[in-house]
């Protein structure tokens, strides 16, 4: 398959990209910022955000800025999303790139886990209150692990089930995905214009596991992804391939390679899972209650 570089020009559309103070996120601000686009940096720690904002292009041009929010917090959410909503502006792509891997175990206010949490329900809450400002469309950011997900909507606490940090995780990946293609079936059941996709980075060399907590597990994750991984920019490419060409709504995009560790964006394998309409309406419904939307 041929390399893929060339981004479209991207002068005068906006993008809010979560967790870009670093990894993907950041690598994805990046190349869109080279070919013009304003960002805004929607990140928990604004010190972080901050020193990363100075090595996206166009932040000598005042079209990257940095602004807080904690996604696995639905209040930090709510109040990130009225800051939006009282510029006026509006936003082309919400790329839904937070997230974490492997983090002990511990609940929101909500009782949802954290993985469920910050990697789903979240992105979801930021989603339902910025969809009035999105122009083109969202970008939920799922994961191969997907395919191990298995969610059980009656604890996602994991209060009853001993608690596996990779399987929760697996867990909010299938979330993901069960979410974006319910949200781009709703969207053109009412006649929208806008459409939701999703991406996968493979394996990149990324420090997402530098949460957990576990020195054992944040080395494997930053040494083994080192060794193995592609570069933060090539794993990013699926994620601006999925938000700046002209995709069908619901497509999914990953490395081509034949396990999709590797490679250019092409389309991804879905699992039978995250395709089931019955669960996804029934993780609907329960994000709804969860989060009050």
């Amino acid at each position: 398959m041929r390399a893929w570089t060339q981004v479209p020009p991207q002068q005068g559309r906006r993008y809010v990209i979560t967790g870009s103070n670093g990894g993907l996120g950041l690598e994805t601000a990046r190349i869109l910022g080279s070919r013009g686009a304003e960002i805004v940096m929607a990140c928990r720690s604004v010190e972080k955000a901050s020193a990363a904002a100075r090595t996206v292009p166009g932040h000598d041009k005042g079209r990257v800025e940095v602004r807080q929010v904690d996604v696995s917090s639905l209040d930090s959410v709510r109040l990130f999303a009225k800051g939006l909503e009282a510029d006026g502006r509006p936003v082309d792509v919400l790329v839904n790139n937070a997230g974490v891997l492997g983090v002990p175990h511990s609940v929101t206010p909500e009782g949802v886990e954290m993985h469920f949490a910050t990697n789903y329900l979240g992105h979801f809450l930021l989603t339902q209150l910025l969809l009035p400002l999105l122009t083109d469309r969202v970008v939920v950011i799922s994961s191969r692990e997907h395919r191990s997900g298995r969610i059980d909507l009656d604890d996602l606490g994991w209060q009853r089930r001993p608690y596996r940090p990779f399987q929760a995780y697996g867990d909010s990946k299938l979330a993901d995905l069960l979410f974006m293609r319910e949200l781009d079936r709703r969207l053109r059941s009412q006649g929208s214009h806008l459409r939701a996709v999703a991406a996968h980075p493979g394996a990149s060399a990324t420090a997402i596991t530098s949460g957990s907590g576990h020195p054992v597990v944040t080395a494997i994750g930053h040494y083994g992804q080192k060794l193995v991984g592609m570069p933060a920019w090539r794993g990013a490419l699926s994620t601006v391939y999925a938000a700046t060409m002209p995709v069908d709504g619901g497509t999914y995009i990953g490395p081509h390679g034949r396990t999709e560790l590797w490679g250019w964006p092409a389309p991804a394998r879905m699992s039978h899972k995250a395709d089931d309409e019955v669960l996804a309406r029934a993780l609907w419904e329960r994000s709804i209650e969860l989060t009050g939307t």
